[in-house]
């Protein structure tokens, strides 16, 4: 075993104290149960040796009762030591997964990044049971197994020491063999998860882009691409099983060898020593005994590799730096309610992981008034969705400051930060719960939902009639990301959720990109009427959208190009009158 492989047992080790008292009794239990293993060749002894001479012993009729009262105990011990583990194994499992979710919420950008959500998924659902049958495998088959193997070895050695040293060399052949199928499980077992990972996200890939799967006929293309991983999955675990499987056959090819052996020594120790016909049986069902548990030890290998490899990736998940730690939080300030003034110094932006790619930002210099609504235009990939994420801190500049009522982002409170900003991007996500829950979004419980806030906020959106249109009203389940709703009402629903979190800075990215032209009059209403007195920056496309903003930001290449409203950078005639006039011409 690798250091790697001994960190992650170690750390697996350290949830496990915490329920000691539990673990103990279920070792006890596990004593017990090796203890009734070993008993039975011992009783096998006498009953054989004096039970078949043709005179009634009385005395031996007590064998038959402390047999069955030896299985009774077995049963009982086994039953509470496999119910007292499964409790620990449980308990640990969901402490695993709650630190693991933990860790996902508060990860980094880059993290979601560098992950799929079906590797997400299949870490903290499917890959965490796997160590839980590393727990399991190991606490039963190390304590129960090992305890019924020293027992019986102790009693073989007891009736014969010669005949023990027969049954010893199975031990070092079997430890051979599982060191040499050890690496090749490694390997097959690192292939499988990824390769479960990839297979997950095919299946995630299909069932999101349905629509133009079928549009465009791909059912065929996407077949053949989950079947080709599929295949290579199939294989892989073939190629595990059988390295896994070799385990078992070849411990039994081994005991069965060294059974012969065994048998042809008890017969030539018979003339010379006088080897008793019991003393013979006890040893043979002794040494059968031993077979099981040690082939028990010998499977183990497989599920232990299959467990060692997915808890270095959940530790490695759990390991995953956080935006902000609780000794950080302590050292920053707090914010209640921000007036909304936001500055920017010499702000710079670059996706240092995508080697060869551009500044995102380059020298950002501006400052937005409490109040103000600003609005920034330009090509695409010209920085305006990079800029505005700054503020939130889903990403940190890389050069210069920025500022909110004079206060650097750094040296706030995240959770306080966040407080202060209501976000709409052009790319709604919604929640598979209530509209309620929807518009209410991170208030705990029902509890924590005003309801009449709720109400007036999807009045805000000109979402009445939708209201009006559902049985259950507020309280309707809207499907899998709002798949219940039109577009447009997708979007207003987005909206209706900002206007309920009334945070005094309000960020839209595209907010109308999905409505009508109607449904777009009546949220621009509404919108208008929700910027008032907060600071609003909007990224826009449709410049009539945002002609009557205080000031427009026009960014291209990562650089602010021009600044102004709208009647002055028209004036100007540069490249926001050039947007202008393409778009007017279009139309």
């Amino acid at each position: 075993m690798n250091a790697q492989d001994r960190t992650a047992l170690n750390r697996l080790i350290a949830y496990l104290k915490p329920h000691i008292g539990l673990i103990i009794g279920s070792l006890l239990a596990m004593a017990l149960v090796a203890g009734a293993e070993t008993s039975i060749p011992a009783l096998m002894k006498p009953l054989l040796d004096r039970g078949f001479t043709g005179q009634l012993n009385s005395k031996l009729w007590q064998v038959p009762v402390f047999l069955v009262g030896l299985a009774l105990v077995r049963s009982l011990a086994q039953f509470l030591s496999n119910y007292l583990l499964t409790r620990v194994i449980n308990e640990v499992l969901l402490k695993l997964r709650e630190q693991m979710f933990h860790t996902l919420l508060r990860a980094k950008t880059a993290f979601f990044q560098k992950n799929s959500a079906s590797n997400l998924i299949n870490a903290v659902v499917f890959e965490v049971n796997n160590v839980l049958t590393i727990m399991g495998s190991m606490l039963i088959s190390l304590v129960r197994d090992s305890l019924t193997v020293v027992g019986l070895m102790g009693y073989l050695i007891y009736l014969n020491w010669k005949l023990t040293l027969v049954v010893l060399v199975i031990f070092p052949v079997i430890a051979l063999i599982m060191s040499k199928i050890n690496r090749r499980l490694r390997s097959l077992n690192r292939e499988q998860q990824t390769l479960t990972s990839d297979l997950a996200y095919i299946v995630e890939e299909s069932a999101a882009g349905y629509k133009v799967v079928k549009v465009h006929g791909a059912e065929e293309y996407e077949m053949r691409r989950f079947m080709n991983k599929a295949e290579r999955l199939r294989q892989f675990a073939m190629k595990s099983a059988v390295a896994g499987g070799l385990n078992q056959p070849i411990t039994q090819l081994i005991a069965s060898m060294a059974l012969s052996i065994v048998l042809v020594i008890a017969l030539m120790q018979s003339t010379s020593e006088g080897t008793t016909v019991g003393g013979f049986a006890a040893f043979i069902t002794a040494m059968m005994l031993v077979i099981s548990p040690l082939k028990h030890l010998a499977d183990v290998n497989q599920p232990l590799q299959r467990g060692l490899t997915a808890a270095e990736m959940i530790f490695a998940m759990m390991d995953e730096p956080i935006e902000e730690g609780e000794g950080r939080q302590q050292a920053m300030q707090s914010l209640d309610k921000a007036s909304g003034a936001i500055t920017f110094e010499h702000v710079g932006f670059s996706y240092a992981q995508e080697v060869g790619r551009q500044d995102a930002l380059k020298e950002i210099n501006l400052t937005i008034e409490p109040g103000e609504v600003v609005a920034f235009v330009g090509p695409s990939g010209g920085g305006k969705s990079t800029l505005v994420s700054l503020i939130p801190r889903f990403y940190i500049p890389t050069s210069g400051r920025i500022l909110l009522d004079g206060i650097p982002l750094d040296q706030i409170r995240l959770s306080d930060l966040r407080k202060q900003i209501a976000f709409v991007s052009q790319d709604v996500i919604l929640f598979n719960d209530t509209i309620a829950a929807n518009v209410a979004y991170g208030a705990v419980g029902d509890e924590g939902v005003d309801r009449a806030r709720v109400i007036k906020a999807l009045e805000a959106a000109n979402l009445s009639a939708l209201m009006q249109e559902l049985p259950e009203g507020i309280d309707t389940l809207i499907g899998d990301n709002g798949n219940r709703l039109s577009g447009g009402q997708r979007q207003r629903l987005a909206i209706a959720r900002a206007i309920y979190k009334d945070a005094p800075i309000l960020i839209l990215d595209e907010a109308t990109s999905a409505l009508d032209s109607e449904s777009e009059r009546q949220v621009q209403d509404a919108l208008e009427h929700l910027m008032v007195g907060r600071t609003t920056l909007v990224i826009a496309h449709r410049l009539s959208t945002i002609e009557h903003a205080n000031r427009i930001v026009v960014l291209e290449q990562g650089e602010i190009a021009e600044a102004g409203s709208h009647a002055e950078l028209i004036g100007r005639d540069g490249l926001y009158a050039n947007l202008h006039r393409i778009q007017f011409s279009n139309a």
